[in-house]
């Protein structure tokens, strides 16, 4: 008995040790993770940090090959790609499927490998759904809670709609809610939605709690009805029509209505000094009420009124209208709860401008930006003395500024996103999504007292942190909703963000198929990425298919306007089919507004630099240099590479100045240093054809009567003083030579060598070639006996290009040849073999010219 127990104490202390283990394994999921939601975040980020890291590699085409070419980058390449191809092993290895990624044949291998990995990812995604199914348990009979009448709701089951919960309680599903047969509420509203391509104009026609009155376009917008000539056109439009027609001033239509009053808001005392948190009240004891009729809103507004701070917030609707819908809109005070159905209500909110825009009334939204911009589109509501509890967050540096870290933070309560996502159109709405919308202002009050709590212990007392975070909600208040417009240009935005690197065919389908998504969308009242997303958008311009089915299959899901207008959308891509395939960077400077302006070549180039500029080139505009010039005559320009000649602006009022000689030189010194050919080219004409340039119907004849900017008398007088230059210099050259001749007969005659013909010129002094050098070449002195030279004396063999064998080369004091000598010259020196006949000339001798 005793040896038994032993036995037993014994036994059982591997059984401890062993549920000891199982703790801890169910305790941590797996080393360093201990759930299951620790270990998503942590891959999430991981993710998105290599999504982030790829988007800044080079892109592949010129840039890639550009890097490619340094052997660092190609190395790293390498490198970075075989532990990539490893570690794709070793998960395939993991799952069971074939793994061997390297040592492949270079022909083969790259279809090898995405053959394995394309393989591998349907085995590990078909394994994951089938294990997501297993975990959201499919086979139980679990219906969601949807009001009768509608359709069954779709199961999302990704990462998102897991619940954070604790090891041992179960995990919860969220249900995104989505009803596909729901009457359109924009069928029911009394005034229509405006999705025409015009400005967004308020809607506000009475201004409570106003500072300054409202401008008189807004008080008068009952004339609009006295205006039949506008019924067809677009309200914003005919508005601003209508503006034009009684010159009114049109920055009233575009201005914040209570800019006046939020700018001259002062916070009271009381809201900067230290606040005792008024606790909330638990859910269960605090009234809820549902207003959706005009009776109960009046009733609403009267109570709001009389408060000193009530919470607000709204649940939109985006997926099946272009501008979006506000469909909810909570607000709490101390005591009690309202939810109001803004769709039925939408035409009568404007009511409750009187509590929204009080100065007296604290407004407490959590993340305010978009709700502003809502309330101004929907209804016409604006806020004054806001306070946005997000700003306050920042101010604080909590970890997360989400309402959810707010909530848990300063209540401890878990806040139920299961319905974050529903489709808030449903009406009447199930009890849970009518608490999960209530829970988003019950606590807010409270929130707002503590934050106001921690700003001022945050900062020693002082309340200049707490202001700061009033002035930043303040500025929130000042926001203003703008409408998206459709311009040429709007694809090209959206392009860039995709990363996506077009040629013209492919930027063209991107081009008109973003035109066409924008006008149905209008039309239609649908978002544009209900009509065609994005990414499917960007899939049809990269394959431009030739078929329709080929649009199809781009899609998938298939998007109902696709399918309803394919061939319009085939059309579209035909089109873009014609255009001829260019760079993508030529594509993408072509289609915007400006034409790119070329780097200049010089270095010293500025932005007044008007001196290389060339009149015929297209104005170029830019933000620095305006069109207007001085047309100089100093431009090189080529012709035959100008196209598109356009007449440039040009200032005379400088030309009637009487300019001195001196400033002419420094002038002409300067424009030397301007353009370096312009000491090489002729002052009075310029190198183009002179067919072209006495044509007038051509435009380098426009080209060649703007060059010329000097007068017709100025070209004068210079011809003119030029011709009496030449005459003075013939009547000098006349009398020098005259003195010469008299000089020699009276004095003794300097004997010289009997010469050949061409040797009783004589030849004039340096001085007088540098003073008479153009007369004496055209003037021929007088010889006083011409004696012709007789060629039948020459020896013609000379040309022959025989020489003797001792000496090759060319000596111009060798004699002729004798007749009975012979004379052997190589073929090859017959260049140098030239012979000129016996000359007594002394020792100059004319040398061939080669």
């Amino acid at each position: 008995m005793a040896s038994s127990k032993k036995k037993g104490l014994k036994s059982s202390g591997p059984k401890d040790s062993n549920l000891d283990t199982n703790d801890e394994d169910k305790t941590e999921l797996c080393p360093g993770f201990r759930d299951v939601d620790a270990f998503v975040k942590h891959g999430f980020g991981a993710v998105l940090s290599a999504t982030k890291a790829s988007a800044g590699l080079p892109q592949a085409g010129d840039e890639y090959d550009f890097y490619r070419s340094f052997p660092g980058f190609q190395e790293f390449c390498e490198s970075q790609g075989d532990k990539l191809l490893h570690c794709m092993s070793q998960i395939m290895q993991h799952h069971g499927c074939r793994s061997h990624m390297r040592d492949r044949n270079k022909l083969t291998g790259l279809e090898e490998r995405f053959d394995l990995v394309v393989d591998s990812n349907d085995v590990i995604l078909e394994r994951v759904g089938i294990l997501l199914d297993e975990a959201d348990g499919v086979n139980r009979s679990q219906q969601p809670v949807m009001p009768a009448g509608f359709q069954p709701p779709k199961v999302v089951v990704s990462s998102w709609n897991r619940k954070g919960s604790s090891p041992s309680s179960r995990s919860e599903t969220f249900r995104l809610l989505h009803a596909k047969n729901i009457t359109r509420p924009q069928l029911k509203f009394k005034e229509k939605v405006d999705n025409s391509n015009t400005p967004f104009i308020p809607k506000i026609f009475i201004k409570p709690n106003a500072v300054k009155p409202l401008p008189s376009y807004f008080t008068n917008k009952q004339m609009r009805k006295e205006r039949p000539e506008d019924l067809d056109v677009p309200a914003a439009l005919a508005d601003f029509i209508h503006q034009q027609r009684t010159q009114e001033h049109v920055d009233d239509m575009f201005a914040h209505p209570y800019q006046y009053e939020l700018d001259h808001l002062t916070i009271p005392e009381n809201l900067l000094s230290k606040p005792e948190p008024q606790m909330h009240k638990p859910v269960a004891e605090t009234k809820l009420s549902f207003v959706d009729t005009l009776e109960d809103l009046v009733a609403l507004n009267e109570k709001l009124c009389k408060l000193s701070e009530f919470a607000v917030d709204l649940e939109h609707h985006s997926y099946r209208s272009f501008l979006g819908l506000t469909c909810l809109m909570q607000i709490s005070t101390r005591e009690e709860d309202f939810i109001i159905d803004t769709l039925e209500l939408r035409s009568e909110m404007y009511i409750l401008n009187e509590a929204f825009t009080d100065p007296s009334i604290v407004k407490v939204f959590h993340g305010a930006d978009s709700d502003i911009e809502w309330l101004q589109r929907d209804f016409g509501l604006y806020v004054v003395n806001l306070f946005d509890t997000h700003q306050a967050s920042r101010a604080l540096n909590l970890a997360r500024h989400s309402l959810d870290h707010l909530l848990k933070h300063f209540c401890n309560v878990d806040s139920d996103k299961r319905y974050q996502l529903a489709d808030w159109r449903v009406r009447p709405l199930p009890d849970e999504m009518v608490q999960y919308a209530r829970t988003d202002t019950h606590y807010l009050l409270y929130i707002y007292d503590c934050v106001r709590v921690q700003l001022l212990d945050f900062n020693h007392g002082q309340p200049g942190l707490l202001q700061s975070v009033w002035n930043k909600s303040s500025s929130i208040s000042l926001k203003k909703y703008v409408k998206p417009i459709y311009t040429e240009e709007s694809y090209l935005e959206l392009q860039r963000k995709q990363k996506k690197s077009f040629n013209t065919q492919q930027l063209t389908a991107f081009r008109l198929l973003f035109a066409w998504r924008d006008k149905l969308a209008r039309q239609e009242d649908e978002s544009t990425g209900y009509v065609l997303p994005t990414h499917m958008m960007i899939k049809i311009s990269e394959e431009l298919p030739r078929e329709p089915q080929g649009i199809i299959a781009c899609c998938n899901p298939v998007p109902p306007l696709v399918r309803q207008y394919n061939n319009e959308l085939h059309l579209l891509v035909q089109q873009a089919r014609e255009m001829p395939l260019l760079k993508a960077e030529i594509a993408a400077q072509k289609k915007k507004g400006l034409t790119p302006i070329k780097k200049p070549e010089v270095p010293l180039f500025g932005p007044h630099d008007t001196s290389r500029v060339s009149e015929s080139d297209p104005p170029q505009i830019s933000a620095d240099v305006k069109q207007g010039m001085l047309f100089s005559e100093d431009e090189d320009v080529d012709v035959q590479k100008e196209s598109g000649l356009v007449a440039s602006a040009k200032i005379t009022l400088f030309e009637m100045i009487c300019v001195s000689a001196a400033q002419m030189k420094a002038r002409r010194i300067i424009e030397s240093f301007e353009n370096p050919f312009r000491m090489y080219l002729p002052s009075t004409d310029v190198h183009v054809n002179k067919n072209a340039k006495f044509d007038p119907s051509s435009k380098i004849f426009e080209i060649s009567k703007r060059w010329k900017l000097q007068s017709v008398e100025q070209q004068q007088t210079e011809l003119e003083a030029k011709k009496k230059a030449k005459q003075e210099a013939k009547e000098m050259a006349k009398k020098q030579t005259g003195n010469r001749e008299s000089s020699n007969a009276g004095g003794k005659k300097r004997e010289r060598v009997d010469s050949e013909v061409g040797d009783l010129t004589p030849k004039p002094s340096k001085k007088l070639m540098k003073s008479a050098e153009k007369p004496q070449k055209t003037e021929v002195t007088p010889q006083d006996s011409f004696k012709p030279f007789d060629y039948s004396q020459s020896d013609l063999k000379v040309f022959a290009g025989n020489t003797s064998k001792d000496n090759t080369q060319f000596d111009p004091n060798r004699q002729k040849t004798p007749k009975g000598q012979k004379n052997n010259t190589g073929a090859g020196n017959r260049s140098m073999s030239y012979l000129p006949g016996k000359s007594d000339r002394g020792f100059r001798h004319n040398w061939p010219k080669r």
